[in-house]
C-alpha cells in the first residue's frame, strides 16, 4: 500500500474554500484535468454514496464514489471505482482546517492505493503532482479571481480565464552574461499550455556545456534575464488544444531549443516532447538525452563510423565523450581517448577506449601516430576547441574528418583552410539544432538512442546530482573539469 500526502495553505477563510470543495461534482469547475462530470442516478453533490462519472481532458473516463462527508470536520473521503490507470484500492481524503485569525485555511489531501510495483514511482508522482498539486494551484487561482466558480452558498461568479491557469515555479535565472555567480534562484510565472503545447512538471534537469556557453554569452542563445538549459524530464501536467500524442500523467523528456530547462515547471511545444521508456529513470534520462542524441548524430550522420575505423575522442571521460567511446567501440571502431589524469583514463578505458592518452603529459597527435603506426585517426571528435584544434588536425589520417562540436577551452579562432590540405582534411562544425529541429528528425535520433540503450550498446550511468539551487556549483565543477560523466539538477 502506498500513501501519498500533500498539504497547502490558502489565503482564504475556511468557509469559502469548503464551499468550493464540498460539492462532490464541483471538481469540473476547479481541477485543470477534469472535463465534463455528472452524478449518477440523480444524486446530489453532498449525498453519501454518490457516484460521479467524469472524463479528463485527454478523454480518459473515471468513476469515483463519495464515502463520507462532514461539515463539522470539513472533510470528505472518496474512492475510485473505475479508472484507466492501475490505482488499485484507491481511496483519498480531503480535510480543511483554519490556520490563523487572519482567515487562512490549511488543506490536507492524502490517498492510499496499491500500484503495480513497476509503476509505483510514476503513479505516486502522478497522484502527488498531477492530481493534488494541480488541484491546489487551481483552487488558489480561483480564489484570486482567475477562473469561474459558482456553488451553493457562494455569492459571486468570478470571470473565467481558463480551466488551466498560470502557475509559479522555481527557476534558475541568468541575470547577465558572466561567471556562475550571475545565476540566481527565482520564482517565475509559467503560462498554461496553448494550442499544440504541454506543461511539464519537471523532476530532473540535465546540465550540459552548452548551458555554460549560453550563461557566459559565448553563444547568443539567451538574452538575460533568462532561464538557461536545454533538457529535462518530468510528467505532463496539462495539455493544450490539439495535442493528441501526449496526455496528463505521461512521463516525458525533451532535449532541444528553445532554452529554459532550469525550472521546476515549463510549457513546451508538444512536437518536441517525447515519451520515455520505462527502463530509464528520470535522473538517468536527464543525464542522457541531449548527450545521447548528440552522440547519435555525430556517429551516424556527421561521420558514419564503421568497423575498422580509428576514432579519437577528446574528453573521453566526459558526458558526451564517454557515450561516443562506448558506442563507437560497439560499431567496430578502435577508440583512442584523451583525458587529463590517470583516474579519468581508467574511466575512459571502462567506456570502450582501446588506448588512452594523457594530453597533460604528451603530444596527443604524436601519440596517435605512434599507436596507429603512422596512419592517424579516421575521425576526431573534438569538444575542447581552442586548445586542441590544430593538434587534432595533425592527429588525422589522410582524408580524415575533424568534427569540432564544442569549445570547452574557447573558440578555435581564425584559421587558414590551407592547413587542412596537408591531409585533405574534412572539417565539420555541426549545430545540434539542425539534427533535431523537427518532430521527424527528433524521432530518428531518439529511436536510435533508446534502441542502443535497450540493447546495452551504451549504458545510462548514474549522474552526479545537484539541487536546482546548487546550479552555480554544478557549472563551476563542470568548467573546472572536476566531474566525470553527467551532471543533473533535481528540484
Amino acid at each position: 500500500m502506498v500513501e501519498v500526502r500533500r498539504s497547502t495553505v490558502l489565503d482564504a477563510p475556511i468557509e469559502e474554500v469548503w464551499a468550493i470543495l464540498r460539492d462532490f461534482n464541483g471538481h469540473e469547475t476547479w481541477h485543470p484535468s477534469v472535463g465534463a462530470s455528472r452524478l449518477e442516478d440523480g444524486a446530489s453533490g453532498d449525498m453519501i454514496g454518490a457516484v460521479r462519472d467524469f472524463r479528463l481532458h485527454d478523454g480518459s473516463r473515471i468513476r469515483e464514489q463519495l464515502l463520507a462527508l462532514s461539515d463539522v470536520e470539513t472533510s470528505f473521503t472518496y474512492c475510485i471505482i473505475e479508472a484507466p490507470v492501475m490505482l488499485g484500492n484507491y481511496h483519498a481524503t480531503v480535510r480543511l482546517r483554519p490556520v490563523t485569525s487572519d482567515g487562512q485555511c490549511f488543506w490536507e489531501w492524502w490517498a492510499h492505493f496499491d500500484p503495480p510495483a513497476a509503476d509505483k514511482q510514476r503513479l505516486s508522482r502522478f497522484v502527488a503532482h498531477d492530481i493534488f498539486e494541480a488541484g491546489f494551484q487551481s483552487v488558489r487561482a480561483l480564489l484570486r479571481g482567475e477562473c469561474r466558480f459558482t456553488a451553493p452558498g457562494h455569492r459571486s461568479t468570478i470571470p473565467v480565464a481558463s480551466s488551466v491557469v498560470a502557475a509559479e515555479a522555481a527557476a534558475i535565472v541568468v541575470t547577465r552574461h558572466g561567471r556562475p555567480i550571475v545565476m540566481e534562484l527565482r520564482t517565475v510565472r509559467v503560462e498554461p499550455p496553448g494550442p499544440g503545447e504541454v506543461r511539464i512538471r519537471q523532476t530532473a534537469i540535465g546540465v550540459n556545456y552548452i548551458d555554460v556557453y549560453m550563461r557566459s554569452g559565448s553563444f547568443d542563445l539567451i538574452r538575460p534575464p533568462a532561464v538557461p538549459g536545454m533538457e529535462a524530464v518530468g510528467t505532463v501536467e496539462s495539455i493544450g488544444p490539439g495535442v493528441a500524442s501526449l496526455k496528463p500523467g505521461d512521463r516525458v523528456g525533451y532535449a532541444c531549443a528553445p532554452p529554459g530547462a532550469y525550472t521546476t515547471m515549463r510549457t513546451m511545444n508538444a512536437a518536441l516532447v517525447f515519451p520515455l521508456p520505462d527502463f530509464l529513470s528520470d535522473e538517468a534520462a536527464a543525464a542522457m538525452l541531449l548527450k545521447g542524441i548528440s552522440a547519435s548524430f555525430l556517429l551516424h550522420d556527421v561521420y558514419a563510423v564503421k568497423r575498422g575505423d580509428i576514432v579519437l575522442v577528446h574528453a573521453a571521460a566526459g558526458g558526451v565523450g564517454s557515450i561516443l567511446c562506448r558506442w563507437a567501440a560497439a560499431l567496430g571502431a578502435t577508440v583512442i581517448g584523451t583525458t587529463s589524469n590517470a583516474a579519468k583514463a581508467e574511466q575512459a578505458r571502462q567506456r570502450g577506449c582501446a588506448h588512452v592518452i594523457l594530453y597533460t603529459e604528451e603530444d596527443f597527435a604524436e601519440a596517435v601516430m605512434r599507436l596507429t603506426a603512422g596512419r592517424g585517426a579516421d575521425v576526431v571528435y573534438d569538444s575542447v576547441g581552442k586548445d586542441t584544434f590544430e593538434t587534432s588536425i595533425r592527429a588525422l589520417a589522410v582524408r580524415g574528418h575533424l568534427v569540432s562540436f564544442g569549445q570547452a577551452s574557447g573558440d578555435v579562432g581564425v584559421h587558414s583552410i590551407d592547413k587542412l590540405a596537408s591531409r585533405s582534411v574534412t572539417l565539420s562544425r555541426p549545430n545540434y539544432g539542425h539534427y533535431c529541429d523537427s518532430e521527424k528528425e527528433l524521432r530518428t535520433q531518439t529511436d536510435r538512442l533508446f534502441a542502443a540503450l535497450r540493447e546495452g550498446t551504451i549504458l545510462a550511468e548514474p549522474p552526479t546530482l545537484y539541487r536546482l539551487a546548487e546550479a552555480r556549483a554544478a557549472h563551476t565543477d563542470l568548467e573546472t573539469r572536476k566531474t566525470v560523466g553527467s551532471l543533473v539538477l533535481i528540484p
